[in-house]
């Protein structure tokens, strides 16, 4: 099993570790609820070392991007991110990930740990372009710094104006006394903060500033569990379970990043299911009667028919109730729509909603 450069960091503390996606990582500190406040309310700090950074240079590179990616990239100023789905050749999802145009011929490409060596193959399968693909995933660390405190917080460690860096977007700086860190206001929270990418020989010094910094505004180091119910809450996809090489970017709500005009890779397919309409349909649903939706419970109509299938399941810790997002039936699809989840041998009543959900 692989393990980060803060690997020993998270030991010290006491955290819990589980195996992730082939790293050994931790799945909380103090308890999933108080990670979870800890980042809705002041500030919160994960290792998400795991995920892969590629990058993309030459004059070619942004039209390999754009052959590969269903988002226009060629929207995307320097200092800006994108996020994206990468397509396969059925419309499916191979991974969804984070694209960094660091200038006109260098980007930098952010994928799911579990799919470092699938994209790696695919991206170099597909690139008949010439551009220059290097993966730096095993070299670089990553903390995402996350919570409405959290440019407060870390504005002592930096000459970047850290208020002044949009949504999606990043520079490239000083941070905690290291060059060249990246910095961007991007996160899987939906509560504001930053991700920074570093060399992992920079790793425990990093940590260890963020956490002094942070120290005032009660920062706490934040596990995996608390990382899935932020993100629940905010009804964004978890590659694997929500969305996967199956699922098209059309099903899963991804419409706003596929942009079909810009022949990518299977968009004449993604063309012909619009025109066609799709069967089913990632939704966001609350739980009305108690019970806690999982991964993998069927959702079933009045009649008892199976009409789709729990992804992704928690109580949430904001609304106290069960929420979860499901792939139903389009019929059954419509916001408002009462279905019922299957728990153990209940039917539990659930309602679809908008999302997010706080």
């Amino acid at each position: 099993m692989k393990v980060t450069a803060l690997n020993q960091k998270h030991k010290d503390l006491g955290a819990k570790m589980v195996p992730f996606a082939g790293y050994e990582m931790p799945v909380q500190y103090a308890g999933v609820n108080q990670e979870h406040f800890a980042v809705r309310e002041k500030v919160g700090v994960f290792d998400v070392s795991h995920m892969g950074q590629f990058f993309v240079k030459g004059e070619k590179a942004t039209d390999l991007l754009q052959h590969l990616l269903t988002n226009d990239v060629t929207k995307v100023a320097i200092g800006q991110a994108q996020y994206n789905a990468m397509p396969n050749e059925k419309g499916g999802i191979v991974d969804d990930l984070i694209i960094y145009k660091i200038s006109d011929d260098e980007w930098m490409a952010v994928v799911n740990a579990s799919n470092i060596d699938k994209d790696w193959e695919w991206m170099n399968k597909h690139n008949t372009f010439g551009a220059e693909l290097t993966n730096k995933s095993d070299e670089m660390s990553l903390l995402a710094i996350q919570g409405p405190k959290a440019i407060e917080a870390m504005q002592s460690l930096t000459d970047v104006n850290l208020a002044e860096i949009p949504f999606y977007h990043f520079a490239i700086g000083t941070f905690a006394g290291m060059e060249n860190v990246i910095i961007s206001a991007t996160g899987y929270t939906g509560s504001g903060g930053f991700e920074i990418y570093f060399a992992n020989e920079q790793a425990n010094e990093m940590w260890d500033k963020v956490m002094e910094a942070g120290k005032s505004f009660d920062i706490e180091p934040c596990g995996l569990a608390s990382r899935d119910t932020l993100r629940l809450e905010k009804g964004y996809c978890l590659y694997g379970n929500d969305i996967n090489d199956d699922t098209t970017p059309l099903e899963a709500g991804l419409g706003w990043v596929t942009k079909l005009d810009t022949n990518f890779i299977s968009s004449d397919i993604l063309k012909a299911q619009k025109e066609a309409g799709i069967e089913k349909k990632l939704v966001g649903f609350k739980m009305i009667e108690r019970g806690i939706p999982r991964h993998d419970y069927k959702v079933v109509d009045d009649n008892e028919n199976t009409i789709g299938i729990v992804t992704s399941g928690t109580q949430s810790p904001m609304l106290k109730q069960g929420i979860g997002l499901a792939y139903v039936h389009t019929d059954f699809a419509k916001v408002g729509t009462t279905i019922r989840i299957q728990i153990r041998d209940k039917n539990v009543l659930a309602e679809v909603v908008k999302t997010p959900f706080v």
